[in-house]
């Protein structure tokens, strides 16, 4: 290589200006929101999760732990789908008046907050759930078998629990990045029809209190 060729980044300092991400005060205050809302999810999930899975069957205690995993899959989809989606075309829908395009606008430009929900609050929480719940489920089938059957029985139901929510995230993510657009725009439409339930509900009660 030539002694005397020189890189252009040699020849001056290349800058990056941060991405605008709100407010100190706005992150400051969504931080404690989010680890308030943690921990009352958490507790609240823990909880219940622990209360129905001592009173069911073997079989009824996986379905449970299948279902936690998969809502935490399903947040992990909405929460890559958001950030990876493309705010241009919802604002042509939005121009036309389609049903759940304005708040697919809001989902994005809130992406971090977002992704931060799904990804961190609810999917890692599924995680701690999903796998407490499998501790709970070895501890009922180990009773009928000896230390050895226990430690076996307990490897592999842990290595099906931690693999079936790698694989999912894995094949969610991939499905998030290809449908992004898609999956924004149906959530959206989702929270626009509870928003609306939720507003007809509070206008009904304002008529029935006059």
């Amino acid at each position: 290589m030539d002694d005397n060729f020189k890189h252009p980044i040699d020849e001056r300092k290349v800058k990056f200006k941060p991405n605008a991400v709100g407010t100190k005060k706005d992150n400051a205050r969504w931080i404690l929101i989010i680890t308030i809302v943690s921990f009352i999810i958490s507790a609240s999930l823990q909880f219940a999760s622990s209360e129905i899975l001592e009173k069911v069957d073997k079989f009824t205690a996986f379905l449970v732990v299948l279902i936690i995993i998969l809502i935490g899959v399903i947040f992990d989809i909405i929460g890559m789908a958001v950030t990876a989606a493309d705010e241009t075309p919802f604002h042509a829908m939005a121009s036309r008046k389609l049903y759940g395009a304005k708040q697919a606008i809001k989902l994005i430009k809130n992406a971090n907050k977002v992704s931060s929900f799904c990804n961190d609050v609810v999917g890692d929480i599924c995680g701690v759930i999903s796998g407490t719940a499998s501790a709970v489920i070895i501890l009922k089938i180990s009773q009928d078998m000896d230390s050895f059957g226990a430690l076996v029985m307990g490897l592999v139901i842990s290595g099906m629990v931690a693999a079936t929510t790698i694989g999912g995230k894995a094949l969610g993510k991939t499905f998030a990045m290809k449908n992004s657009n898609y999956i924004v725009y149906k959530v959206s439409v989702i929270i626009q029809f509870v928003i609306g339930r939720i507003k007809l509900t509070e206008k009904s009660k304002k008529r029935k209190s006059r």
